[in-house]
């Protein structure tokens, strides 16, 4: 091709300086745009704008794809956390109404043993009433049973230094005609 263009400017003769040179009747700026026009002619024929608009519109497509997905993304990602959200406040409405039914049962237990403790002081303090009781009536016997005692030997005694054989007679002839009367 080279050589093809050199005997075409051997043939067209020497241009003046700063002139374009033309091959025959065309002169350069001609080739150009001619070159320019078959070149845009042939991108036509071969649909190269179809191609280029296709590229652009499944590219435009791929990208309205990928932001739809990101916006359901999102939509899903909002879901999750208002479902999320909602999970941690039943669950700290739950934690709440633990805490409230355990301090509800801590008081009841609390006033159970306090019941329990009551009720067993006053049994204690029965039984120790009792056992007192049951201390006193057998000091009392033993009081008792000690002052007959002592109230026995007095008499006995006493008896003993009054009565003699002679008054000791008297008393059992005393008894036997009462006896024998009856």
């Amino acid at each position: 091709m080279a050589d093809f263009l050199f005997i075409l400017s051997e043939a067209a003769g020497a241009a003046a300086p700063g002139e374009p040179k033309s091959f025959g009747i065309i002169d350069a700026t001609a080739w150009v745009s001619i070159a320019m026009a078959l070149f845009i002619g042939i991108l036509l024929w071969k649909k190269v704008p179809a191609l280029v608009a296709g590229m652009l519109d499944n590219k435009i497509a791929e990208i309205s794809k990928q932001l739809k997905e990101a916006e359901q993304l999102r939509l899903d990602a909002e879901s999750l956390k208002a479902e999320y959200e909602a999970k941690l406040a039943r669950a700290a409405k739950e934690a709440d109404e633990l805490r409230a039914r355990a301090d509800a049962e801590a008081e009841a237990l609390v006033a159970k043993a306090k019941d329990e403790a009551t009720a067993l002081i006053a049994r204690r303090k029965q039984m120790a009433e009792d056992r007192i009781a049951a201390a006193e009536a057998g000091a009392l016997a033993e009081v008792r049973a000690a002052t007959a005692k002592a109230a026995t030997d007095a008499a006995a005694k006493l008896i003993a230094d009054k009565h003699d054989a002679k008054a000791d007679k008297a008393l059992v002839d005393d008894a036997i005609a009462s006896v024998a009367k009856g």
